[in-house]
């Protein structure tokens, strides 16, 4: 399971969380960083990533646009890249399910 971490969240992430979640990447690895949503929403699509974002806008695309790519949308507010980090350890099992549903395209962590 990759996941594409939105510039919004730490580059520190992938390797933070190489043990669960390897193949994933920053944007910014990709040149991606600047790139409009809708770039990062096709680079995702075609290269079979989630995309990780604090964003609502990818949370807009994903119901304008349907999926893949599948959403993974963190509403929390200013907080440390490890609180982040363990939110995203803490629900592996959630992201798992969104990953093999036909049906869900989005799972909000708080």
């Amino acid at each position: 399971m990759k996941l594409l971490f939105d510039q919004n969240l730490s580059p520190s992430l992938v390797g933070r969380l190489a043990d669960v979640y390897s193949g994933s990447v920053h944007v910014s690895e990709l040149g991606l960083g600047e790139a409009d949503d809708l770039v990062v929403w096709h680079y995702s699509r075609e290269n079979g990533y989630l995309i990780v974002s604090k964003d609502s806008d990818f949370n807009e695309i994903s119901l304008m646009h349907g999926f893949p790519p599948k959403v993974i949308w963190i509403r929390r507010g200013n907080c440390k890249t490890r609180d982040i980090e363990a939110l995203l350890r803490r629900d592996f099992d959630q992201i798992e399910k969104l990953a093999q549903s036909e049906q869900e395209s989005i799972l909000i962590l708080f």
